[in-house]
Parts: structure tokens; C-alpha cells; sequence
């Protein structure tokens, strides 16, 4: 038998999963762990967590499965984007990585702008400058940890050092690469010119690789501490939202994954590298070869209905709370609300942005309340939706939709009417870490490419199809859209305040 093994190094938890060379899922175990928040805005972690739980999340599939370490041909690599791993000559780690949440940087964000000239940043990179993003927090250490800048030599993101650990080789994989905002888009490697602006050593960086590419083999220290055979092939793998959408077969254009969990992902493969000219969608190379992709992200999606449930319906069960919603018109009669709870990212990159329910009248009740959350959320990634295909995507043919809020057959078909597409749900309930699988399988040549290995994995298990009804949201969102310009100045106002 032939198996292989998809690692997913979150913020939380390192999760070790592993697949069948037909795709069958056949056991899954994860490691948890902390995070610290030294100050406020910070959030960083010990790099020798994530390998600690490495081990132990091996260890344990190894045990569940009673899988022969000898039968395991490939590792696949995914997990958390953005981070900052510093190491020296000796590859030990300088400091604890600093996370892509750590909101530090952004005196090294209008740099950046100034440096490179905003327009030409997000030309080359795809984005703009955000404090979630690498290259700021280089520049911050640069400037605030000169003692740790003068020592570094080696620059990885977390989950290529869990690479190393078990390899011993620098690589990244180009996803991941093009999320440090180092990188030239459209030539799918580090740019010469955004490391010269910097002034960032070139030797620091990684050697890049396709998501299917192999970029090592397990070492024998490696093979010893997880259990799993030495010289194992290491495939490039790719960031945690890339290798999600491998997972749920979001590899060719038209279709397009969405997350609805606390946060809101909308996630469309792209055959050329397209850019939003505002930086208000990221831009970054697929974990496919030669694709890349357009990303909207939501800071407070299926956040928004726990925040309004744990708020104003305590205890409330989610379906108890959901099944009156159904019954009332769709519009809310006329409630919108504006799900901008903890800011904003895409379309609105705000963090003075405030949620607000706007058109509240004595009619209104709880279950109307409810359905404008379920409302508002849906037209809020729509947005993302909207500025994709004014960049360039082609039609959206079908969106594959996980998470949390996926449950929930109101939600489906709201969105599929707010959408106008159809929703399906995949067989596949692991995203990241099976999508890293299925890329190591590729690699290996199970699969011709990673299309096909989709195909032959992954299956369609619902649809929601838009109802006549949709034509009454595409009234009702422009109404939505002209909230937030009504508001901005007044949610300035109050951050002053406050």
C-alpha cells in the first residue's frame, strides 16, 4: 500500500493527517499549543512548539493507523502565512516567530509605500503593505532588534521550518513565498527590486518550489524523533488557504472556494496574475503550478451570528435561533445590518470600521434581527465576489463552500441568491492538510496533476441553487453597499471617542 502525509502548522495546533493513494482519509491527529501577546498588538510564538507538536501529531497518526513508516512515500507541508522566523548561521532560532495576526508594523507598512511607491508595490507583489504581512516585520526587528538583524541569516516562514527540522534544507514553497509581499508575482520567485528598496539580503531567502516539487528528504534525526522512515520525499506543499483550496478542488478558474467561518475567505484560482490596482484583494501564487489566485478575506463572517447569539440570545441554541429567520421576507423588511464587528479587511481595509443594524423600526423582531445578520454577512462577501470579476476573473461557475456556517440550509441558499451561483459541498472536511497530501501525491507521481488528483479525491456531496428570489437581493445590495461611505466618517468619529 501507498500512503502519504499532509502536516498543518495553525496558529493553535499542528495537525498530521494522513490519506490513501485514492484519496481516502484514513486518520488524523493534532498537537495543541499557545501563543503569547508580550504587548499589546503583538502576537508571537516559539518556533520549537510547532516542532514539538510535529512529533506528537506523527507519533500518534503512526500509532492510530498502524500505517508501516515504509509505506509512506511522501510529506506534504501547509500551515500558517505571513509569520517570521529568524535564524543564524547555525540555524538556530534568533526569536519567537512573530504571526501574521501581530499588528506592530505599521510605521514599517508606510515605509514600505514610500520606499517602493504604492502603485508599483502591489504591480509587482499584488498587494499593499499590511502589518499581517513579512516584510514589515523584518524591517521592525531591523530597526527595534538591531542585535537580532546583525545575527540573522536565514529567513523561513513556520511552516518551512518545520521543513527544516526535517530536512535540514531552506525552502518555501511559492504560495507561501508570495504572502511576505518579497516576492514578483507574475515571475513567481523573490524580487529583485522590492529586496534591493528593502535592502534585504537575497542569500536570506529560501529556494522557492512548486506546490507538487519535492524540495528534500527526510533526515535521519527527523526519521528517529516522528517515526517515519528516513529519506521520506518532502513536497513544497503551500500556505494554509492555498492547500485548503486543493483540498476542496478549487483549482481551475471559475471555481471558488468559501470559508464561512469566524472569518470569511473567498478564494478564486486564477490562470494569470491578476491584480486589484487598490491592494484591496490579496494577489499570491497558487500552491498549483502555474496558477495563482485572488483572495477577499472577512474579519467577522460566522463571527458575526456568535457574536449576535451570544449577545442578544444567550444560551440559544444555533438552529432554535435560525429556523424562525427562515420565515420571515427576504431584506429583513428593510433591516440591514453591517458586519464590520472587528473592522475590516476586504473590500474595506478599516480597522475603524463598526458593525451597525441600520432601518430598525417596532416591526422589526429577533427573527428579523437574525435574518439581516445572515443577510449582512452574505452581501459583505459578495464584495469580495464583485471586486474579483472587476479585476478580471472569468464567471463564476460554482463555489464550494465550507466551514461552520456551511451547516446551515438557510445560510446556503441566502447566499446562493445574494451570489446568484451555486453552492456545493465537498466530501472533503480536513482542507488544508489534505490538500497538502493530495500535492505530495502529485509529487509522487500518483497523480498526472493536481486537477486530476482533485478530481478522482474529491466529491460533490450538496447543491444550493439560487432560488427566483435572488432578484430581490440584487436590489437590496446596493443598499448595503452605500452603507459604509454613509458611515465612514462617523465610525472615525467614534473611534476618537472611544
Amino acid at each position: 500500500m501507498t500512503y502519504f502525509v499532509g502536516i498543518d502548522v495553525s496558529t493553535t495546533a499542528t495537525k498530521a493527517l494522513l490519506m490513501g493513494a485514492d484519496g481516502k482519509l484514513l486518520g488524523v491527529a493534532a498537537s495543541e499549543y499557545s501563543y503569547e501577546t508580550p504587548k499589546p498588538l503583538w502576537t508571537e510564538q516559539q518556533p520549537n512548539l510547532w516542532w514539538q507538536a510535529t512529533v506528537a501529531s506523527l507519533r500518534q497518526l503512526l500509532a492510530q493507523t498502524r500505517v508501516s513508516p515504509t509505506e509512506i512515500k511522501g510529506v506534504g507541508l501547509t500551515g500558517q502565512m505571513h509569520g517570521l522566523v529568524l535564524l543564524d548561521a547555525a540555524g538556530r532560532v534568533l526569536r519567537p516567530a512573530i504571526l501574521w495576526n501581530d499588528q506592530r508594523t505599521g510605521a514599517q507598512c508606510d515605509e514600505i509605500r514610500e520606499r517602493l511607491g504604492k502603485a508599483a508595490l502591489i504591480q509587482i507583489t499584488g498587494n499593499d503593505a499590511l502589518t499581517g504581512f513579512t516584510a514589515p516585520k523584518i524591517l521592525w526587528v531591523r530597526q527595534n532588534e538591531p542585535d537580532v538583524y546583525a545575527r540573522t541569516a536565514h529567513i523561513l516562514l513556520p511552516k518551512d521550518y518545520i521543513r527544516y527540522q526535517l530536512t535540514g534544507d531552506f525552502a518555501a514553497d511559492k504560495a507561501g513565498g508570495s504572502g511576505t509581499i518579497l516576492f514578483d508575482l507574475a515571475a513567481r520567485d523573490w524580487s529583485p527590486e522590492v529586496l534591493e528598496a528593502l535592502e534585504i539580503p537575497v542569500e536570506w531567502l529560501p529556494q522557492t518550489f512548486e506546490g507538487p516539487e519535492m524540495t528534500g528528504a527526510l533526515s535521519s534525526e527527523a526519521a528517529q524523533a516522528t517515526g517515519l522512515k528516513a529519506g521520506t520525499p518532502v513536497f513544497g506543499g503551500g500556505g494554509d488557504q492555498a492547500t485548503a483550496a486543493v483540498g476542496t478542488g478549487a483549482v481551475v478558474e471559475g471555481i471558488v472556494s468559501l470559508s464561512l467561518g469566524t472569518s470569511g475567505v473567498v478564494f478564486a484560482s486564477t490562470d494569470r496574475a491578476i491584480v486589484e490596482s487598490e491592494g484591496r484583494l490579496h494577489a499570491f501564487c497558487h500552491a498549483v503550478p502555474g496558477k495563482w489566485h485572488l483572495m477577499g478575506v472577512m474579519l467577522s463572517a460566522g463571527g458575526s451570528l456568535r457574536w449576535y447569539r451570544d449577545t442578544l440570545a444567550p444560551g440559544m441554541d444555533f438552529d432554535a435561533l435560525l429556523t424562525p429567520a427562515a420565515e420571515v421576507a427576504l431584506g429583513a423588511d428593510g433591516l440591514l445590518f453591517l458586519p464590520y464587528l472587528t473592522g475590516e479587511r476586504t473590500p474595506h481595509p478599516d480597522p475603524l470600521a463598526r458593525g451597525a443594524f441600520v432601518g430598525l423600526t417596532v416591526r422589526h423582531t429577533q427573527p428579523h434581527m437574525t435574518r439581516a445578520v445572515l443577510e449582512g454577512v452574505a452581501f459583505g462577501l459578495r464584495d469580495s465576489f464583485e471586486l474579483m470579476q472587476a479585476a478580471g476573473l472569468a464567471t463564476v461557475r460554482q463555489v464550494r463552500i465550507t466551514g461552520g456556517g456551511a451547516r446551515s440550509r438557510l445560510w446556503r441558499q441566502i447566499l446562493a441568491d445574494v451570489l446568484n451561483a451555486e453552492l456545493v459541498t465537498v466530501n472533503t472536511g480536513e482542507g488544508a492538510a489534505y490538500g497538502a497530501a493530495l500535492l505530495a501525491a502529485t509529487g509522487a507521481g500518483i497523480f498526472p496533476s493536481v486537477a486530476s488528483a482533485c478530481a478522482a479525491a474529491i466529491r460533490i456531496t450538496g447543491s444550493t441553487t439560487p432560488s427566483p428570489a435572488s432578484e430581490i437581493y440584487q436590489q437590496v445590495y446596493p443598499l448595503y453597499s452605500d452603507l459604509y461611505p454613509a458611515l465612514r466618517g462617523a465610525f472615525q468619529a467614534i473611534a476618537q471617542h472611544s
